[in-house]
């Protein structure tokens, strides 16, 4: 049963990743803390693992077939995010839970809050 819940939070994750371009730890992390009781580190750590294989490839290639992928602004966003992801994970490993849990809220709030008051 566990295994069906798993498969269908990655469905909803990436159709909301199709649709709206988000990043599928936006629901996959809540999902994983409060359906499967995982900890903050761990449910930041198994969505990480999800990005190793090429996860959102065909996603990305429907998008690039429309003419809306920049692949020099995608070269060098994931230099970046090769670095940053290792420097975040050994940020985070000194964090307690409870403060991760409460980061990734407040960064959450913020970005909706900015969506929602945009003009």
């Amino acid at each position: 049963m566990k295994i069906l819940l798993y498969m269908i939070i990655g469905l909803v994750a990436g159709t909301m990743a199709g649709i709206l371009g988000i990043g599928g730890g936006l629901i996959i992390i809540p999902a994983l803390t409060y359906m499967f009781g995982f900890t903050q580190h761990q449910a930041q750590g198994t969505t990480l693992a999800i990005l190793v294989p090429p996860i959102g490839l065909l996603a990305a290639w429907r998008y690039y077939q429309s003419g809306h992928v920049n692949l020099t602004v995608v070269t060098f966003i994931c230099i970046g995010f090769l670095f940053g992801g290792l420097w975040g994970a050994n940020l985070a490993q000194n964090l307690s839970d409870l403060h991760l849990k409460r980061l990734f809220g407040m960064f959450l709030l913020l970005v909706s809050l900015n969506m929602i008051l945009s003009k």
